[in-house]
């Protein structure tokens, strides 16, 4: 396994930082303007950008193909952000890897229930993380091209105004999943929490404790800048989840039959094995792992934030950050999904934390490094679907006062909870989530921004005009990846 590992994280790294190298790949853009530092953590609000700055601006952009670079005129050229390449590749990989990395062993278990099934999922996550950084890299090359400032932006100076209401519609809707996966995670996380200091909780009792107690508090909240600190926990807390697991793996802590902790453990969650390995991939379920991979990557909605604030943002600079922060995140992910899969077979768990008993104290300690987690990331992913529902109702700005923000963020809240009380099973909404809009934010929307930019060039070099075909090959790719995986994430909700 360690050896599996190893190589296939060095081949992550490999391929993406070979793909950064072809001629068109690696086009230098004029670095464009630097706006203030954030925690990359709200999706909407690097979607939207103010009047000032959008494509109705007098200034007109002309590009050239030969050197990529924006001139505006009228506004002259200015440079990037302050953002050190170190800076950037931690910041982007506490991005990418998050709470939804903890689904995946229950994606590699829904098309095999053998060990070596593993290998084609590293294959899968290994790929589609691949393509995931291709693409993210496009739309900070369109940024270059046409000196837009969010995802938005990107896509109205490229493709045009008049359509820009869809990649809003499809973040702020990604986000609200996101936000309904949050609820149900720590639904469950503590309810086993309380299983641990010795009381009995049911599922619908925990989630209306921490979204009373803690949640709607938070989203209350009007200043959000005091969270920020606690966004680090995520990426400590996923290094752990990633420790604890390989003990417990290594260790045979939960192997049959005398496991130390298989008796602690709920039989429908006990390690189960069968005769389907590697050739299960060949199986339409497989679509399920492929699509919680786009649910697992995403991030591009703030490529244009990442981009900008690079200093010296170069297209070969914001390159060596992209292949980077997507060959580390690709290694942890496949750690984590082989690590889970390996330990507990077909009965992977949606939330895998719900496999590992309420007695094993480094199990316990994960619960709460993921819970506190997630509970500081909350508002900041609300806000953030708050501020895109408002923006697709059409308020202004100015008319979004408190006692409007109040009842709005109790309206969504009640929703989301509702929902997180019907909606059980994780694995579902990640996969279906991200057979849908997480395809079309990471693999369409970007190829067609692309493609459109390129268009507008006045003249494109061949190299270009190639990478625009094979960009589109994504897109139709997406397009097939999410529609199998839709029909897919549905059947197994009857299973």
């Amino acid at each position: 396994m360690q050896l599996l590992f190893s190589k296939t994280s060095l081949a992550a790294v490999v391929s993406l930082i070979l793909l950064s190298q072809g001629e068109a790949f690696t086009q230098k853009g004029t670095p464009v303007s630097s706006i203030s530092k954030s925690n990359y953590a709200t999706p909407q609000s690097f979607l939207n950008v103010p009047k000032a700055t959008s494509s109705k601006s007098s200034s007109s952009l002309q590009m050239t193909a030969a050197s990529g670079a924006v001139s505006v005129s009228g506004g002259g050229e200015v440079g990037g952000g302050t953002a050190t390449i170190p800076n950037e590749i931690f910041n982007l990989v506490k991005n990418i890897v998050g709470a939804g990395v903890l689904s995946l062993p229950a994606g590699v278990a829904a098309f095999g229930n053998a060990p070596s099934a593993v290998i084609p999922a590293v294959i899968l996550i290994t790929l589609i993380g691949s393509m995931s950084g291709y693409c993210f890299s496009l739309i900070g090359r369109v940024c270059s091209y046409t000196g837009a400032k969010s995802y938005r932006e990107a896509w109205e100076k490229s493709v045009g105004e008049s359509s820009g209401w869809l990649p809003a519609a499809a973040c702020t809707f990604k986000t609200a999943t996101a936000v309904l996966a949050y609820s149900m995670i720590l639904a469950d996380t503590f309810k086993m929490l309380a299983a641990t200091a010795g009381y009995s909780v049911t599922r619908t009792n925990s989630l209306f404790g921490v979204t009373g107690l803690v949640l709607l508090p938070l989203c209350l909240l009007k200043n959000l800048a005091s969270l920020a600190p606690f966004s680090l926990l995520g990426i400590i807390g996923m290094a752990y989840t990633t420790l604890a697991m390989a003990i417990r793996y290594f260790g045979g802590a939960y192997k049959l039959p005398a496991g130390k902790f298989v008796a602690d453990v709920a039989s429908e969650f006990q390690p189960s094995f069968g005769s389907t390995g590697a050739a299960g991939v060949l199986s339409p379920n497989s679509f399920i792992l492929i699509c919680m991979l786009s649910t697992a990557y995403m991030a591009h909605f703030n490529a244009p934030k990442f981009f900008i604030e690079l200093k010296n943002n170069t297209i070969e600079r914001y390159n060596k950050v992209v292949s980077a922060s997507f060959g580390i995140s690709i290694a942890i992910f496949a750690s984590i999904a082989a690590l889970g899969f390996l330990t507990f077979g077909s009965s992977a768990s949606g939330l895998i934390l719900n496999n590992y008993a309420t007695s094993d104290v480094l199990a316990s300690f994960t619960r709460i490094a993921v819970a506190t987690s997630i509970v500081f990331s909350y508002p900041l992913a609300f806000s953030g679907l708050r501020d895109g529902v408002l923006d697709l109702a059409n308020i202004p700005t100015g008319k979004r006062n408190n006692a409007l923000l109040n009842k709005v963020t109790v309206a969504l809240l009640s929703i989301i909870t509702g929902l997180a009380l019907k909606v059980k099973d994780l694995a579902f909404v990640l996969s279906f989530g991200g057979a849908t809009l997480g395809n079309a934010l990471i693999y369409i929307f970007p190829a067609l921004m692309f493609r459109a930019a390129v268009k507008k060039m006045d003249a494109p070099s061949d190299g270009l005009k190639k990478e625009t075909k094979a960009a589109l090959g994504s897109a139709a790719i997406g397009v097939i990846f999410g529609a199998i995986g839709s029909v897919m994430a549905i059947k197994s909700l009857s299973k």
